[in-house]
């Protein structure tokens, strides 16, 4: 593996982390790669891994009528799957739209961090929240959207 510190500088999601949090991530990351068009992973999957996106696109979608929605698109720098850090099933479908590389993290690893460091636990969860109150807000647009053209 190798070390993905300076990726992890570049991604919007580690802003105002503290360099030894930072350095522990960095420790923790493998590097993941998609093809287009390619799953990552269906709505309501168990996953074991938090991804931040290094480079590429990845549409999160809805199925409404058997038909996907896209409630937002991914870029570098954004992070995917903050379910799995909670321990819950996906709340929507990942999709490559494009070849993507990512910084994965067993969540398993990341726990252990946080057990052994309050700090790095505090400021990983508080961007974390801060990541499904936008989700949330995308999902209500899109789907309102959508609700409206039907």
């Amino acid at each position: 593996m190798t070390s993905a510190m300076p990726s992890l500088e570049r991604c919007a999601f580690f802003d105002h982390f503290h360099p030894k949090h930072l350095d522990k991530l960095a420790t923790l990351a493998s590097l993941v790669r998609f093809s287009q068009d390619e799953i990552i992973f269906h709505e309501d999957d168990d996953d074991t891994r938090f991804y931040v996106i290094l480079s590429g696109r990845v549409a999160l979608e809805l199925s409404h009528d058997g038909k996907p929605v896209l409630i937002d698109t991914l870029h570098a720098g954004d992070e995917l799957a903050w379910s799995a850090v909670l321990g819950q099933k996906k709340q929507f479908r990942a999709r490559a739209v494009e070849a993507v590389a990512a910084s994965a993290f067993e969540v398993s690893d990341l726990r252990a961090a946080f057990d052994a460091n309050p700090y790095f636990a505090r400021a990983f969860l508080e961007r974390l929240a801060g990541v499904i109150g936008q989700r949330l807000h995308h999902t209500r647009r899109q789907l309102g959207r959508a609700l409206a053209r039907s």
